[in-house]
């Protein structure tokens, strides 16, 4: 896809689609966005959305659908057991990830508990590139943990680097030969590494990582639920790869795994998630999981209309004009921030834009979780809810000790086909402002504790009076403006 220039030579995204379906937003008041983060326990994941105005908190579930997306979903077979939805929805799979066999989940991490339930036993260890949240959760779950094997580099969050997400191959040999192939149920790749900011993989390195596999005699499963913008940055930034189609990046990436799985809510803007493989042997070994924590095998707790949805999503992932639309406001809203010194992670990623909360709150102690403070400040000043991934997101160890997030990052996710212009310019005004005045933002501490996942339903408060300075240095500068 050749890029769109501009005779002024601004260099900003253009929109290759219209809007047909519009919903009210509504900005309210700081006074009352005060109230709300305080009601919320300053957990943006808490909040309303009758107190949201930009929702940023992830692209999970949160994707504009399409027209044929949403007409799709009217012609669904609404059986319990073999529905032509689902024969539809296993064609795109084969036709799209190149996987014959396809077992239906409600969404990705229902797939993570299948997946884990059958192949971590404790004492396990789960090489990967990075871990997520919620993949870790269910290692953790059955006794296994993570071993992470990303590059040191990777880890600086200011660089040139363009697949922070690769992972070290000299410390995945290390890590087999240390536990022994015995303990070691698969090689797990992300794509994209959603902690650190969104960083891709090369198809090099999935390539290195797939000979490993082989010399070793493991499984390799590929977290697939952002594979769309991966094979985008692929196209983009691996030479080799320039002049193929999206089509033909994606069957490599899915070809080079043995089990493929994703969250359809970012895969293919849809509910749902699934497992596929080409192996009928690893087919059987989860196939009586389904029934049991899902729904039958030809529905996974799924609504057959957003099987449908997802069939027709899963074709529109090979569309470049689509899949680029993220991608490239997330790449501009990095730019501009990146132009006034606001402290974010380069090169631009997908999912979101990530404040590096560090350098931007760096007079706040990591154990006062600088980046759940920036959340909800930037929530305070702007009506926008960001999401948290630093310490919040992290665990305790069996002794209770925090164990300190490798990065503190604020994430401002840009689902597809969203946002416009318009309110990416807002987010950027008055992250710029929260910048000029980030010595008024100060700690949090934990007030209710969940023991997994905390940063879900966790309740936080704020460790002096800073909220209330914010707000009063805010209304000595912007007046009575929103």
């Amino acid at each position: 896809m050749n890029p769109v220039k501009f005779y002024s030579g601004e260099n900003i995204p253009l929109e290759l689609h219209k809007v047909r379906v519009v919903q009210k937003l509504h900005l309210v008041p700081i006074e009352r966005r005060l109230d709300a983060i305080k009601e919320a326990g300053f957990n943006t994941f808490r909040l309303s959305t009758a107190d949201v105005f930009l929702d940023m908190l992830t692209d999970s579930g949160t994707n504009a659908m399409s027209d044929n997306q949403i007409a799709a979903m009217f012609r669904a077979d609404d059986a319990y057991a073999g529905s032509q939805s689902f024969a539809r929805l296993q064609q795109a799979v084969e036709e799209v990830l190149g996987k014959k066999y396809l077992l239906p989940v409600h969404q990705g991490r229902a797939a993570e508990n299948i997946i884990c339930r059958r192949y971590v036993k404790p004492g396990h260890v789960v090489p990967m590139n990075y871990h997520f949240t919620t993949s870790l959760a269910h290692i953790l779950e059955n006794g296994g943990r993570a071993a992470e094997l990303l590059r040191d580099e990777a880890l600086e969050l200011k660089s040139e680097n363009p697949f922070k997400g690769n992972m070290d191959i000299d410390k995945l040999v290390k890590c087999i030969e240390e536990n022994g192939v015995e303990n070691i149920p698969f090689i797990r790749m992300e794509a994209s590494t959603n902690l650190i900011g969104g960083q891709p993989f090369s198809i090099a390195n999935m390539m290195d990582v797939r000979r490993v596999a082989d010399k070793y005699g493991l499984m390799l499963v590929l977290d697939a639920s952002l594979l769309g913008e991966n094979a985008y940055l692929v196209k983009q930034r691996e030479a080799e790869w320039k002049e193929n189609s999206m089509a033909d990046i994606i069957k490599m990436m899915t070809g080079l795994a043995d089990l493929v799985y994703f969250s359809a809510r970012k895969l293919s803007s849809s509910r749902g998630g699934g497992i596929c493989t080409n192996r009928l042997e690893l087919f059987k070994e989860m196939e009586a999981l389904i029934p049991l924590y899902e729904g039958f095998l030809t529905y996974g707790g799924i609504s057959v209309r957003e099987i449908e949805a997802m069939a027709v999503g899963l074709y529109e992932t090979l569309d470049e004009t689509m899949i680029s639309q993220s991608p490239s406001f997330i790449a501009y809203l990095v730019r501009e921030m990146e132009k006034r010194g606001i402290p974010v992670v380069t090169p631009p990623g997908v999912l979101g834009a990530h404040v590096d909360a560090m350098k931007f709150c760096s007079h706040i102690p990591q154990t006062e979780y600088p980046a759940g403070a920036l959340a909800a400040a930037f929530y305070l000043i702007s009506g926008i809810r960001g999401m948290e991934r630093g310490t919040v997101s992290s665990v305790r160890d069996e002794n209770g000790v925090e164990i300190l997030a490798d990065v503190e990052l604020l994430r401002l996710a840009v689902p597809r086909r969203v946002f416009t212009l318009s309110q990416i310019k807002y987010v950027i005004d008055r992250m710029q402002w929260l910048y000029d005045n980030r010595e008024l933002i100060g700690g949090l501490r934990f007030t209710y504790e969940p023991p997994v996942l905390r940063f879900f339903m966790g309740g936080l408060e704020p460790t002096s009076d800073w909220p209330a300075k914010l707000v009063d240095k805010f209304r000595r500068d912007f007046g009575d403006s929103l």
